[in-house]
């Protein structure tokens, strides 16, 4: 195995107004874990998009101190003694963003992100679950059909682009030829990059569909981005 291990846990823990919180944590552990952290993904129903990064990010900072010891195991105990501050901790950090000027919030700036899917049998879902997490992970852009061409181009914090891809390969949401569920294995990501001046800003998350490729190169024009489309779509029609 090349790619390593991913695997869901849920685990169900008791938060500050004695409501039970169901967290949904997806773990990709590489092949040489854990020598090196894993990539975790953080969802729940019960808190927002904000409070499952913090827990994200504070089970990484926890992840460190095991080093090149097996930790999972820690980790869930660790987070379910603590969700509770970690959630009160996201709120007073949150109000005290708002107070930050917007060149200090968007330090990092925004990337994009263009994926090349290689099918998609089981279209209403797989449109539907790339709609939520686009949603989710506050990222703007375009699912694009063309032919047989599909295309994802999302615009947004790096850390979310870079869950997003994640989830995009990890998660069951096509089905393969017999007609069972299957992860994208066929993903080709052709650019992740910084979003230039020149280039625009996409507003919303749209599902769109070009019947000819002039219609598909207007699309990328209109945002400033005719390079990104003449280096990685033309190649995808041979």
């Amino acid at each position: 195995e090349t790619h390593g291990i991913t695997f869901r846990i849920q685990i169900s823990v008791k938060e500050l107004l004695d409501t039970d919180v169901l967290l949904k944590l997806l773990f990709h552990l590489p092949v040489n874990y854990p020598s090196t952290l894993p990539d975790i993904s953080v969802n729940s129903d019960q808190l927002t998009r904000a409070q499952c990064m913090d827990v994200k990010d504070k089970l990484l900072e926890q992840a460190k101190n095991h080093l090149s010891e097996p930790m999972v195991h820690d980790l869930i105990l660790w987070i379910q003694q603590h969700l509770k501050y970690v959630v009160k901790e996201s709120a007073t950090v949150c109000n005290e963003k708002t107070t930050l000027s917007k060149g200090t919030s968007t330090e990092d700036g925004i990337w994009m992100l263009l994926l090349h899917l290689d099918h998609m049998r089981a279209k209403a879902k797989c449109v539907k679950t790339v709609e939520k997490w686009a949603t989710d992970l506050r990222l703007t852009g375009r699912l694009m059909f063309m032919g047989k061409i599909i295309l994802i181009l999302l615009q947004g914090d790096r850390s979310n682009i870079k869950e997003y891809l994640i989830l995009q390969k990890t998660s069951k949401v096509d089905v393969d030829s017999s007609g069972k569920k299957c992860k994208e294995k066929m993903i080709s990501v052709l650019c992740e990059t910084k979003v230039q001046s020149q280039q625009k800003r996409f507003q919303t998350f749209e599902v769109k569909e070009y019947s000819t490729l002039d219609e598909l190169q207007k699309e990328f024009e209109t945002a400033g981005l005719a390079t990104l489309f003449s280096d990685f779509v033309p190649p995808l029609l041979k």
